[in-house]
Order: structure tokens, then C-alpha cells, then sequence
């Protein structure tokens, strides 16, 4: 079982942390191995906050004891309203096995429920298989697809909150 490490999770300090999180983003990107130019990535990467701006957006970063990044995981509004959706969750390779993508997860619930969203979405990749179990294990279930996606293996998911449970 891996050492017990000193986490920290806040949000991302803004404008101070945007080399941070472009870091993070990409890292990310780079480690899924397929093409996400769908989604306009460069244009995300240059102009983060973004769609993940305060109030009704944030970007949380996963620190140790001595404040070298871990990982992150974003939270934006979708069109619906008190609809958010988590993307970008990512723990460094050196991170892992230490359980901090399912607390980067559970801050971003806890922090969607506090801000008043009623519903979060997801996307991941049927290949992701921890990424599937925890998602399900925090109570996501299968959704229809809610936009328009080329990536053949994309499974949708939703939890529906329950107001005031953090």
C-alpha cells in the first residue's frame, strides 16, 4: 500500500496558476493518445479560465505537503441551467495510487452541490476502466450522449445532486 500523502485541493488561483493548469490540461491531452481537436483544445488551452471561470466554473488543483502539483480536475456550466459538467480530471502518473482522483472528484461534486447545480455531466472513454468504476462508484449513471462527440468508445454520464450534501 503507498505511503499516506499530505493533500491539498483549492482552487486554482487565477491569473496565477493559468501556466499550472495549461500544463495539467495538456498532460492530460497528451496521455488519452487520441485526437480531441473536436473540441478546439488550442483555443481552450489559450484562453483558460475560460468556460471554467468563477462564479459558476472552477478549476481545482491537487498540491502535497511541499505544493508540487498532483493533478486537477475542472467544472463548467452546460447550457441547461442548473447543469455543470466535469472535464479534465487528471492525477500525474507519479500521483497515482494514492485514491486522489476520487477525492479530486468528490471536491468537484462538493463544490457543484455548494454553488447550486442540480446535475453534473461527464464524458470518459470506455478504455478508461478506473476512471468508469469510480465514476460509478460516486454514483454516475449512463446517459445518452448530450453532444456531438467522434470519438467511438465515449460513454456519457450524470449525477443528480442532492441539494446541501457536501
Amino acid at each position: 500500500m503507498p505511503t499516506p500523502m499530505t493533500i491539498h485541493i483549492a482552487p486554482a488561483r487565477l491569473p496565477n496558476d493559468i501556466e499550472i493548469v495549461r500544463g495539467l490540461f495538456a498532460e492530460y491531452i497528451d496521455s488519452l493518445g487520441i485526437d480531441l481537436s473536436f473540441q478546439d483544445v488550442g483555443a481552450e488551452l489559450a484562453q483558460l479560465p475560460g468556460k471554467y471561470a468563477p462564479p459558476r466554473g472552477v478549476i481545482l488543483i491537487a498540491r502535497d505537503g511541499a505544493g508540487s502539483v498532483l493533478g486537477c480536475v475542472a467544472l463548467r456550466p452546460w447550457s441547461q441551467p442548473g447543469v455543470c459538467e466535469i472535464k479534465r480530471l487528471y492525477v500525474r502518473p507519479a500521483a497515482r495510487g494514492h485514491a486522489l482522483g476520487r477525492r479530486l472528484a468528490e471536491a468537484v461534486i462538493a463544490w457543484a452541490t455548494r454553488t447550486g447545480y442540480a446535475r453534473v455531466l461527464l464524458d470518459t472513454l470506455a478504455s478508461m476502466q478506473a476512471a468508469r468504476q469510480l465514476y460509478v462508484a460516486l454514483g454516475f449513471r449512463p446517459v445518452a450522449p448530450y453532444y456531438d462527440n467522434p470519438v467511438p468508445d465515449t460513454l456519457y454520464m450524470a449525477l443528480e445532486l442532492e441539494p446541501g450534501t457536501t
